[in-house]
């Protein structure tokens, strides 16, 4: 299998920066290497490598190849293991994102079972309330809380989620009680910045009707646990997951506003680019997460 020779070597080159360190893993000589990748660089008619006599960088079509090829290796290690003795077995890097409150309590925390389920697998876990492209950063699997947005990623519901105003008692006592949501355009609002998520705005039922509006304040961040933070300290209200603010409205650290006119839930999702077969590894780990989620004791234990 040439083509699968001359993959192999191009990706062995651009991971360990030169011929001689992938001839040497390989166990081959550097003219070997050299010729598969003119080999490969002449089938596909464009040039992956810039070879000078102190380095090897990849050129901007290399890089793109270089991705895609760490994929189909991925895919073609899953294949070869699911049909292997034993059974069905994951193997390769699994590279995963989430907002970052949800990420720290909810994602991180299930990454040390996942793993011992699966040996063979590892994994990168970005955190960042940022909205992350997929497809153009390379992320196989995404935890998204939330609305989304139109577009051709592929998306499974693992669990609703609810939302509700929270204020702490010393912002309600200066500030007064919002009666209902129109009343909020007079508070001080602690919103996710523009980059981040909540891009329709805040929901509500009113009148039976869903309605979303954009409440202003002072201040917004990017990051959801600085919002929850403020919103503790006093700083005016906030719009939070009740995953998030629970305990401290049990505790009367905050208290829930304008709980008749909250919206119906909205969801956390798994979403992930199409690709067929989707590897076995980024399968297992949606499965996993269903299943966690799925059970309401895993939300109040």
């Amino acid at each position: 299998m040439p083509r699968l020779k001359q993959i192999e070597s191009f990706v062995a080159v651009a991971q360990k920066g030169g011929l001689t360190a992938a001839a040497h893993a390989e166990g081959v000589a550097p003219a070997v290497i050299g010729r598969r990748i003119d080999a490969l660089e002449e089938r596909l008619g464009v040039k992956l490598l810039v070879r000078t006599t102190r380095r090897i960088s990849l050129t901007h079509e290399g890089s793109a190849y270089l991705e895609n090829c760490l994929r189909v290796l991925a895919d073609l290690s899953n294949a070869e293991a699911s049909v292997s003795a034993g059974g069905v077995k994951a193997s390769g890097h699994l590279r995963i994102t989430a907002p970052a409150g949800f990420g720290r309590r909810h994602v991180a925390p299930l990454v040390p079972s996942f793993l011992q389920q699966h040996p063979e697998v590892s994994i990168s876990l970005n955190l960042s309330d940022r909205v992350v492209d997929i497809v153009n950063e390379g992320v196989d699997c995404a935890v998204r809380v939330g609305d989304l947005p139109d577009s051709s990623l592929v998306s499974v519901r693992l669990a609703d989620n609810r939302r509700l105003c929270v204020a702490a008692p010393e912002y309600l006592k200066r500030a007064g009680t919002p009666a209902q949501p129109s009343d909020l355009l007079r508070h001080e609002c602690l919103s996710l910045s523009s980059d981040a998520s909540q891009t329709r705005g805040w929901a509500f039922k009113v009148d039976g009707e869903l309605t979303h509006l954009r409440p202003r304040g002072r201040v917004d961040c990017s990051d959801g646990q600085v919002l929850h933070d403020w919103c503790v300290q006093g700083m005016g209200i906030a719009w939070r997951s009740t995953w998030e603010v629970e305990r401290e409205v049990a505790e009367g650290q905050l208290v829930a506003l304008l709980e008749g006119f909250a919206a119906p839930p909205n969801g956390i999702y798994a979403v992930f680019a199409q690709r067929k077969p989707l590897p076995l590894r980024v399968l297992l780990w949606i499965d996993f997460l269903k299943h966690h989620y799925g059970d309401p004791s895993y939300w109040h234990g």
